[in-house]
């Protein structure tokens, strides 16, 4: 059990069988009590609900174990992973994923999360490194601050790009938001 007061953002709750993330934490003070407004995020159905408690509530933190997987290949709407220790192998569909499909490359490593046994969760790395397949074309004299265009990446996902990116160029992309970071050398 934890308390009010060591609650923090990224935490994993069980609340009423279901596990929580904390996305956002308001300590808001009221005349003769203090209240706590979390913003909580599904961990298997990825909506976010917000929900008021009192500061003396306790929570059941849920502990999730993290294991180092690699991305195999996809067949229909299973996507394959394997454990790099022992080579287990272990399948998750689309809903389970949500917008990592986007960004998710053959023999890419990642982190699955799972809690007491059951897989939870797909933990992607901050950046990725994508090869450019389709864009418009770069005209001489386009700098970084000229303007975007769309290109279309490896993965299938269209994000907006500098006019100076070309076709086969490979560039980092953030899997938080969807955007372009830099060319990749």
């Amino acid at each position: 059990m934890i308390t009010v007061g060591e609650l923090r953002k990224g935490i994993t709750l069980e609340l009423d069988g279901v596990l929580y993330q904390v996305v956002d934490y308001q300590h808001i003070k009221m005349k003769r009590t203090a209240l706590i407004r979390l913003k909580l995020r599904d961990i298997r159905g990825g909506h976010t609900i917000e929900r008021t408690f009192q500061n003396t509530e306790k929570f059941t933190q849920a502990r999730l174990d993290y294991r180092d997987m690699q991305y195999l290949y996809n067949e229909g709407h299973l996507y394959y992973f394997m454990d790099k220790e022992n080579y287990e192998q272990v399948s998750l569909d689309r809903e389970q994923l949500g917008a990592t499909i986007d960004y998710l490359k053959d023999g890419m490593s990642l982190q699955i999360s799972s809690y007491k046994g059951e897989v939870v969760g797909v933990e992607m790395p901050i950046t990725v490194k994508l090869e450019v397949v389709d864009t418009g074309p770069g005209f001489k004299g386009n700098t970084a601050t000229a303007g975007n265009k769309p290109a279309k990446l490896e993965t299938g996902i269209i994000i907006q790009v500098p006019l100076f990116i070309n076709n086969g160029d490979i560039i980092k992309v953030d899997t938080r938001n969807g955007s372009y970071l830099e060319r990749a050398s």
